[in-house]
């Protein structure tokens, strides 16, 4: 019973309450953004904020789940195996029994709620290639034993995930991965051979993709889809098709002022932007809450990151180190995405904005990782505090100099 005390006191309890503001924050703008769509498909204004306190609780037991299981359970090898054959089997079946959504078969339907495999395959990812890259480090400039492993399954699932397709969560994990690599502690030249090694496959699948007949190569690279990319450059040239989602964006965003038109007064949602509860939600949190609603996503989303990297160089365990890194790259990234797709600042992706959008996978997955956050922050303040046996640690105070 001490012991127990001692841990529940090592845990960071204000980031585990920024944590849960954020979400009960993206539960109201949620509620706000999606009533008019839910009366609009004949269901009940509130359909979209029950699901998503539903997705809440769920996400919120598995952070708890993963907050009390030490983070050393993910670097054995069993669970390694697991993870890494689970998530490439799941993703693998989903082009059997799989859901199209948007025109993307992303989806498992079990029962009444919808799974999104490509999201807990950003979870396998950060812990595989962090947990082969921390077992590697007396040879991590190998290129054979030490290097190309993980890179092998994260190009793989990358792939996987590419074709359904959904491009805009491969294009996340892989970024993450690079995240992870550059951390892992290999050297300056090792980087820059798989730099270099990287941007021969580029060209190479470019130099293939030119060489294919015209209308294979149109089913690859569809008008469609380099319209997505280029109509963030002036979105009102496609005002009738591709434009008109960033478009109404900008009309919510720009209408919202310092402090807002007020919370539920948002007219850009009532069926001229689409996807307002999901990719947009930051969209109608400008509209009616004005810069102080956007200020306190962003500060919030960069105490969550920060407090993820300090862990990270806390820990003395690299395993827990390279968790923390990936996982702080991946909200960083997946935020600055969304954000920037919003606001036109880069092309559309169909990402979500971490713990504020509406979806289950989402959250539960970020839940999860956070919950990994708060195990190892956990550890690195009890060892700071405590020694083996549980005795307290006496702190020496060093006597300034008179």
């Amino acid at each position: 019973m001490p012991m127990l005390k001692r841990i529940l006191k090592s845990y960071d309890y204000l980031f585990i309450a920024v944590f849960i503001v954020l979400c009960l924050f993206g539960i109201i703008m949620i509620y706000s953004a999606s009533w008019s769509l839910a009366i609009g498909k004949d269901l009940p204004a509130d359909f979209y904020y029950v699901r998503q306190v539903k997705n809440f609780i769920i996400s919120f037991i598995f952070f708890v789940l993963f907050a009390l299981v030490p983070f050393k359970f993910y670097q054995n090898n069993k669970v390694l195996m697991l993870i890494v054959f689970g998530s490439i089997g799941v993703l693998l079946l989903i082009f059997l029994v799989g859901k199209t959504v948007n025109n993307a078969n992303s989806w498992f339907v079990v029962g009444p709620r919808s799974l999104q495999p490509g999201e807990f395959a950003k979870l396998a990812v950060i812990i595989y290639m962090s947990a082969i890259y921390a077992k590697k480090q007396s040879y991590i400039d190998d290129f054979n034993r030490g290097v190309l492993p993980p890179i092998f399954f994260l190009a793989f699932v990358c792939f996987l995930i590419a074709i359904q397709p959904d491009t805009g969560t491969a294009f996340i994990i892989f970024l993450v991965g690079c995240c992870i690599i550059i951390t892992s502690g290999m050297r300056l030249r090792t980087i820059m051979k798989l730099i270099g090694i990287g941007m021969g496959v580029i060209i190479a699948l470019t130099l293939i993709l030119f060489a294919l007949p015209k209308d294979v190569r149109n089913d690859i690279v569809s008008p469609t889809k380099v319209a997505r990319i280029t109509t963030f450059m002036n979105p009102f040239e496609y005002a009738d098709k591709e434009g008109h989602q960033l478009i109404n964006s900008f009309y919510a965003i720009g209408s919202g002022g310092v402090s807002g038109q007020g919370l539920g007064e948002s007219v850009q949602k009532l069926g001229y932007l689409p996807e307002a509860h999901t990719d947009f939600i930051i969209a109608v949190v400008a509209e009616e809450l004005g810069v102080f609603g956007v200020m306190f996503i962003i500060l919030a989303l960069f105490f969550i990151i920060f407090k993820t990297i300090s862990t990270g160089l806390r820990a003395k365990d690299p395993f827990a180190s390279l968790m923390c890194y990936g996982i702080a790259s991946l909200i960083a990234i997946q935020a600055f995405v969304n954000l920037g797709g919003a606001s036109g600042l880069i092309p559309l992706t169909g990402v979500t904005l971490p713990f504020i959008s509406y979806g289950g996978s989402s959250l539960m997955v970020l839940s999860m990782m956070l919950g990994i956050v708060a195990n190892i922050s956990m550890f690195n303040k009890y060892h700071r505090l405590y020694n083996a046996d549980g005795s307290k640690q006496v702190q020496t105070v060093k006597k300034k100099r008179r």
